[in-house]
């Protein structure tokens, strides 16, 4: 699935294929500085771009577990062995520094917004008006390529024209009643029983972008997996 409001780039066709189907190509000496702070010093003496890749909607998922979820961090391993073979067939031999994922902490949201793929959202999670919130960074990468670079996606916020907020009325503790409420929504989610475990009630009722909505077992999986960490950072603070 190509991005609805993109033209599609054929050296970019294998990713769009594994459903890493969202690609922004930044020159780094055209960076913000306070992204270009958070690089690697040498960057712009060694590399010319930053790539950033993402997924739109539910074909990412499809494809990281046709064989299974394996490892601890499956779609990470996923993600950057189509990646890297995408460069060996392209750019083969490019010097090339993984970001994300890896240990170098990289701003991933504002790389997001300069590349125009989302606007801020009461739930916290960035939308477009094409796609809704239904899409995820996989990988950021400082490379030596040469492609051209892409253009920030154009589009309103979807929230600023939104009337009802069904959102915002969706969220059982009312963490979104004004403003965002992070205690509210956190002690909910670790609640017994909580219909917010493995789910966002308040994403979910968001109205943009339904067709691309991840499927049930994605939205499992990744809200799962936030939970676990929420849970960890609430016993590692001693918090009952």
């Amino acid at each position: 699935m190509n991005s609805p409001t993109r033209r599609p780039d054929p050296v970019f066709a294998e990713l769009d294929a594994c459903g890493l189907n969202l690609q922004a190509v930044f020159d780094v000496r055209q960076l913000p500085d306070d992204v270009r702070k958070t690089l690697p010093a040498d960057t712009q003496e060694r590399y010319r771009q930053l790539l950033l890749i993402g997924n739109l909607g539910p074909a990412f998922w499809q494809h990281a577990t046709a064989n299974g979820l394996r490892g601890e961090h499956p779609l990470d391993t996923f993600t950057r062995a189509r990646v890297v073979a995408w460069l060996d067939r392209h750019f083969p031999g490019v010097r090339h520094e993984w970001l994300y994922p890896g240990e170098h902490p990289v701003g991933l949201q504002s790389l997001g917004r300069l590349a125009g793929w989302h606007r801020p959202s009461p739930f916290m999670v960035g939308v477009n008006e094409a796609w809704g919130s239904w899409f995820a960074y996989r990988a950021a990468l400082l490379a030596d390529t040469g492609l051209a670079h892409t253009e920030p996606l154009a589009g309103a916020s979807p929230c600023e024209r939104c009337v009802d907020r069904p959102c915002v009325a969706a969220c059982p503790p009312r963490a979104l009643n004004d403003g965002f409420d992070l205690a509210a929504c956190s002690g909910w989610r670790l609640a017994p029983g909580s219909s917010c475990r493995d789910r966002c009630l308040a994403r979910i009722a968001c109205p943009v972008g339904v067709g691309h909505r991840y499927d049930s077992a994605q939205i499992a999986y990744h809200y799962g997996r936030s939970l676990a960490t929420l849970a960890g950072k609430v016993f590692q603070k001693g918090i009952p």
